[in-house]
């Protein structure tokens, strides 16, 4: 079995997420985007927008400055190359995934079926009105369908209306998809043949067996090393069947067994993977990038305990409200919580810290860290980068700004 030594299993994992690779020199076009799309499948949203929504920062990280308006035409314009689902989260999917997905709308179908039916016994009808509503009208909003209710605080669930509870049971359940999303960042849903390309339609069901081979050697390529469960945990599948994919996919020689110097546990090669000697690049990471998202590989392979701030108390927050990542060649090196003050046209460093390991490179990385934060701000549309006096890079930081 091959030995990998965590500096190498490293730079396998960042070369397969893309980075390592100059940025375009000119315009970035809709074939780069498509080329991130082929090596990280999925790209997570999130409703905070403190600097900006997380799946418009992922591309900016591997892509440098791009209009994000080459992303809302990949998810919400044919021919669409994204789709939204669940994939180890609410995220913009390769909607050539979209036929494995299937696997996960059936059982979500069936699951939810049950709790949906509590809005069922009161009004039948409802649910074939609300899909009447969206064949005729869609796309729609939640608050766009007609629904007479009693709205309360306690209402179950997010204190969604009856027709989003709909809505979304038809979304999970694949009958219905998200065209986009409107100002309020609000899905706008209609029915799934006007929104996915007819050829991802025309694909016959997978088995819930060729889905898992499907899912998992996506994730495998998206990795390019990886243990059990950050493999489960790319797109969120149960981990029995995974070990059985993985069985199969070892056999066909997709998956090569490999051990991670330092490392416990049993780790799997990709075929595909790139093996880089080394790195060059530097990049901001946001919370929720697929490098990032699975927290135990981060500390395995960066030697980084991360956590974004935003679910800890104000007072408990070791780092800052919303932290992002640096990245300096293969290693990462600092963090900054960021906040975009749109109104007065700053990038805003709340805090500014160097990674311990990184410290007799303090100096490099916050003239770095600068160059990188100075082109996010451009990117935004924000003329400056403000520095506050907190952490452990502040000072040198802010003497660059």
């Amino acid at each position: 079995m091959a030995t990998l030594s965590i500096a190498q299993a490293r730079r396998i994992a960042l070369a397969a997420q893309g980075f390592g690779r100059p940025r375009p020199s000119g315009p970035v076009t809709m074939r780069h985007v498509r080329q991130v799309i082929d090596r990280v499948a999925q790209f997570q949203i999130d409703s905070v927008n403190v600097a900006v929504r997380a799946h418009y920062m992922p591309l900016f990280s591997r892509l440098g400055g791009y209009d994000p308006a080459l992303l809302d035409r990949a998810s919400g314009r044919a021919p669409r190359r994204l789709f939204e689902y669940w994939g180890h989260a609410a995220c913009l999917l390769d909607v050539g995934l979209q036929p494995a997905f299937r696997m996960a709308m059936r059982s979500r179908a069936a699951r939810e079926r049950q709790a949906l039916s509590r809005i069922l016994e009161v009004k039948p009808d409802l649910l074939d009105r609300v899909l009447a509503d969206v064949a005729q009208g869609g796309p729609l909003s939640a608050r766009q369908i007609e629904n007479a209710e009693e709205r309360r605080k306690e209402h179950w669930g997010w204190n969604w209306s009856e027709a989003k509870h709909v809505l979304e049971y038809l979304f999970d359940s694949g009958t219905v998809a998200v065209a986009n999303r409107n100002s309020a960042f609000e899905r706008r849903y209609d029915l799934a043949e006007r929104v996915l390309p007819a050829a991802v339609l025309a694909h016959p069901d997978p088995t819930d067996q060729e889905s898992y081979d499907m899912l998992l050697a996506r994730a495998a390529s998206a990795l390019g090393v990886a243990d059990l469960k950050a493999l489960a945990e790319y797109f969120y599948l149960r981990a029995p069947a995974v070990r059985d994919a993985v069985e199969r996919l070892q056999a066909s020689g997709v998956l090569e067994p490999v051990r991670v110097v330092g490392l416990p546990q049993q780790f799997w090669l990709a075929a595909d993977a790139r093996r880089p000697r080394r790195l060059t690049g530097q990049a901001l990471i946001a919370p929720f990038d697929t490098l990032v998202h699975h927290r135990p590989r981060v500390l395995q392979l960066f030697d980084v305990h991360y956590r974004i701030g935003i679910y800890t108390p104000a007072a408990q927050r070791d780092y800052g409200y919303y932290v992002y990542l640096f990245l300096a060649d293969d290693e990462l090196v600092g963090r900054v919580d960021l906040k975009a003050d749109r109104a007065r046209g700053l990038l805003q460093v709340q805090s500014a810290w160097v990674e311990p390991g990184a410290e007799p490179r303090r100096a490099e990385v916050a003239s770095r860290l600068r160059d990188e934060l100075r082109l996010m701000g451009e990117w935004l549309g924000l003329d400056a980068v403000a520095v506050a006096d907190r952490g452990t890079l502040a000072r040198e930081l802010a003497a660059l700004c």
